[in-house]
């Protein structure tokens, strides 16, 4: 055992050791920032010359025109070129018919207001004023008061300084107008920012219900109308709609048409998508607490994760009205033109998103933005353990294929615990029988001989592997995947652990990095039962409104790879046999809806999948067999769900053609508002 002086000089020399590093480190930052200071002031030498400012067309050419061929190496090939221009060319002309051609005429909206509810609700829309040019203010106001139902009132809290007085005397003016007490304005004392100004508003409301607008945003003439609609079917505490940006004069004029899917948690606390426009109970309030300053500039996000949160307890919840009710206004400064115009904002939704994950239990999370968007999130849950993971890999032949996958998962996975049953189905090839020979020393494989009967039955097999799975946690997999990600089970897991989770579904790519599965649909394709979302777009493409960078909510996955407790497997009933071949995986998924449990898919599990290379495609014209097989398994699923099916998949606007894979608009849609 050392003595006293060894361990001290021992000490003395890391000591030394660690103070020459830091020593190096400030010298090496005082460099950096030496080097910094002197290539900011070249850079605004460089942008302050004549020069610079002359060549600032070819620059925004040149940035338009490079934007233009990332945007062409996203979609990937011709073919999803013209996809997409035709999608474009819809649309467009879906724009109008969103905007002011949905407004409702002097009858329709006479109509309107003369109709009588169960209950007559007042909304209270609560709107913070801060030097609110007098163009949008007074474009704003008429909005709410031209709504087709007269139980509204506006509350307005007014932070603007003193070269912006006219805003309370505009507001004044439409107060005098209405005549029925309806608009209420609070001049406030100072500019106390938008979550203290917000709930200055709050102060003068009455309503049972409030709703939050921008100053510079509008209503859709029929927005109030269509929230009362949607109460008198059901018991909503909490209700959102889609919305629109636009620039310009009109709100024609549209930048992007946001179409939602109806409550989604998972994708709420990846990025705000329910925003605008939304109202909810005055007792949620009573119960969760107004804005919190310390989220301006994400305070929107703050609120509806702690008021859905609430909602989700009483009634029905929460509600989507899937219509454009709300138009966001794009102008110089405002978040809908660019978040980097307040980029506090980004910080702020990450601590409202940790708040709400703390709120819920949730420990040791990162939370870090993604290339999609800044406020678009993902986020890294911390695993609680690392149980068994038994991988289910259904085989038959293919013993080259199988081999690459299962290569791939001993070579790139980093997660250690995990068995690997390899269920054999009738296999006939010497090749295979000596690769299993060859698995039969790997410690973490087995070969399993389930008695399953002739033929290829998925779900018989998949059954049989989870029979004798080991593991805590199931893991059906392929035997033509191959994995990419090295953290890929990691990222299954981080979902699957949870109590409210099912099943978890990964990225899927075909060899040339195409999207194979990102999700599943209820009611997509020809057969009306099921199908992939963005089939066929490249790795580099975003999504829908980014839905190819963050884990979301969605109605089923695919068993080629698919995680789920064993637990859930069980509870669920495990496979239906009566699926051999298709839909099995959408049936399980849905029987685990039943159950109350989500299901996920998450983007950062990636894999490579060589779809039905061991056994062929159902729909091709040389396999009549498979093709009938097909039809018959198809008919079964549509009877089985067939309520869901008529419903609609939650997680897909209805506003979306069920005819295209790639969220496209339908081409003659029913109308957004119904007088």
């Amino acid at each position: 055992m050392p003595d006293q002086d060894q361990l001290t000089k021992y000490y003395r020399e890391l000591y030394e050791k660690e103070a020459a590093k830091n020593e190096k480190l400030v010298r090496d930052l005082t460099e950096l920032e030496a080097e910094y200071a002197e290539l900011k002031r070249k850079t605004d030498l460089l942008k302050n010359s004549m020069i610079y400012k002359m060549i600032m067309p070819f620059r925004i050419a040149w940035s338009h025109f490079k934007n233009a061929l990332i945007r062409l190496k996203r979609l990937g090939s011709l073919k999803e070129v013209i996809r997409k221009l035709k999608s474009k060319r819809i649309e467009r002309s879906a724009y109008r018919y969103h905007g002011t051609a949905s407004f409702p005429d002097p009858e329709e909206k006479e109509k309107a207001l003369s109709r009588r509810f169960k209950k007559d609700h007042v909304f209270s829309i609560l709107v913070p004023l801060y030097n609110t040019p007098e163009k949008f203010l007074r474009e704003f106001i008429e909005s709410v008061t031209g709504q087709a139902y007269g139980g509204w009132e506006l509350c307005v809290a007014d932070g603007s300084d003193e070269e912006h007085a006219y805003v309370g005397s505009v507001v004044e003016e439409y107060r005098k107008k209405d005549g029925r007490g309806r608009i209420r304005y609070r001049k406030l004392e100072r500019n106390g920012g938008i979550s203290e100004n917000t709930n200055a508003c709050f102060e003068d409301a009455g309503g049972d219900f409030y709703a939050l607008m921008d100053h510079d945003d509008l209503l859709h003439p029929m927005a109030l109308y269509e929230f009362m609609q949607a109460l008198e079917e059901k018991d909503a505490w909490f209700l959102y709609s889609d919305e629109a940006t636009f620039s310009g004069e009109s709100v024609d004029h549209m930048i992007t048409m946001h179409f939602k899917p109806d409550f989604a948690i998972d994708n709420l606390r990846a990025n705000n998508y329910i925003c605008h426009f939304s109202a909810f109970r005055r007792e949620l309030i009573e119960t969760v607490g107004k804005f919190r300053k310390e989220y301006d500039g994400s305070q929107d996000h703050d609120l509806i994760l702690r008021l859905t949160a609430e909602a989700k307890k009483h009634g029905d919840g929460v509600v989507h009205v899937p219509k454009i009710l709300y138009y966001w206004r794009s102008h110089a400064g405002s978040t809908a033109s660019d978040i980097n115009a307040k980029t506090y904002a980004i910080d702020a939704a990450k601590r409202a998103v940790a708040s709400h994950l703390e709120s819920c239990g949730y420990e040791g999370f990162e939370i870090e933005s993604t290339r999609a968007f800044a406020t678009i999130f993902r986020i890294r849950y911390k695993l609680k353990e690392k149980p068994l993971i038994s991988i289910i890999i259904p085989n038959k032949d293919h013993a080259g294929d199988l081999k690459r996958c299962i290569n791939s998962i001993l070579m790139k996975s980093s997660y250690e615990n995990y068995e690997i049953l390899v269920v054999e189905n009738h296999s006939t090839e010497i090749e295979t029988e000596e690769y299993y020979r060859e698995l039969s020393q790997v410690p973490c494989v087995r070969i399993l001989r389930p008695a399953v009967g002739e033929g290829f039955n998925f779900s018989r097999l998949i059954n049989a592997g989870g029979a004798e799975a080991k593991g805590e946690y199931l893991l059906l997999l392929n035997n033509d995947t191959e994995v990419i990600s090295r953290d890929w089970m990691e990222e299954l897991l981080m979902y699957a652990q949870r109590e409210d989770v099912g099943a978890v579904g990964c990225k899927l790519y075909y060899g040339d990095y195409t999207i194979q599965h990102a999700g599943i649909v209820l009611g997509l394709g020809a057969h009306r039962t099921a199908g992939h979302t963005h089939y066929r777009l490249s790795k580099e493409n975003l999504g829908y409104m980014g839905r190819l960078c963050y884990a979301q909510d969605v109605s089923a996955v695919t068993g080629a790879c698919l995680m789920v407790s064993k637990r859930s497997f069980e509870e669920a009933g495990g496979f239906d046999e009566r699926f051999a071949v298709a839909l099995n995986d959408v049936d399980f998924c849905l029987r685990l809806r039943k159950l109350g449990l989500l299901n996920i898919f998450t983007p950062f599990a990636e894999l490579f999948h060589d779809e039905s290379v061991s056994r062929g495609s159902d729909g091709r014209e040389d396999s009549q067999e498979n093709a009938k097989r097909y039809d018959e398994e198809a008919e079964l699923f549509r009877e089985i769900w067939k309520a869901e099916l008529e419903k609609g998949d939650p997680y897909y606007n209805p506003n979306f053609s069920l005819d295209h894979s790639n969220y496209t608009l339908k081409v003659n849609p029913t109308p957004m508002v119904a007088g």
